[in-house]
């Protein structure tokens, strides 16, 4: 899962330096309910970004906590289409609905 540009960028170019040629597709998630900070880093051994952890647990309200996953989710998904990549893998889990908005809002 990517959540970091710069070091999906970074995979990349470490990829291409030792002559991996093939299309290398980010898998994003949108981080949308609280509950998520604490078991998906667990289960799928990843790192979030602390800026987005924060602005999710100081959240007003279950909405705000959502909105705010969503918003970073598309930044993240236009920034990665800026650097070309040749499509985008979702991962919903779930939550459908979420994916959706943010595929609405960068297509």
């Amino acid at each position: 899962m990517c959540f970091k540009v710069n070091k999906f960028k970074e995979f990349v170019k470490k990829a291409r330096d030792i002559g991996i040629t093939v299309p290398i597709i980010p898998g994003i998630k949108p981080f949308t309910i609280r509950k998520q900070l604490a078991s998906l880093p667990i289960n799928f051994h990843i790192s979030l970004p602390q800026d987005l952890v924060q602005e999710i647990l100081q959240a007003s309200s279950k909405e705000a906590a959502r909105q705010a996953g969503i918003e970073y989710t598309i930044y993240i998904c236009k920034e990665l289409l800026k650097f070309g990549v040749p499509g985008i893998h979702f991962f919903s889990l779930g939550q459908g609905k979420d994916v959706r908005e943010v595929v609405q809002a960068i297509f």
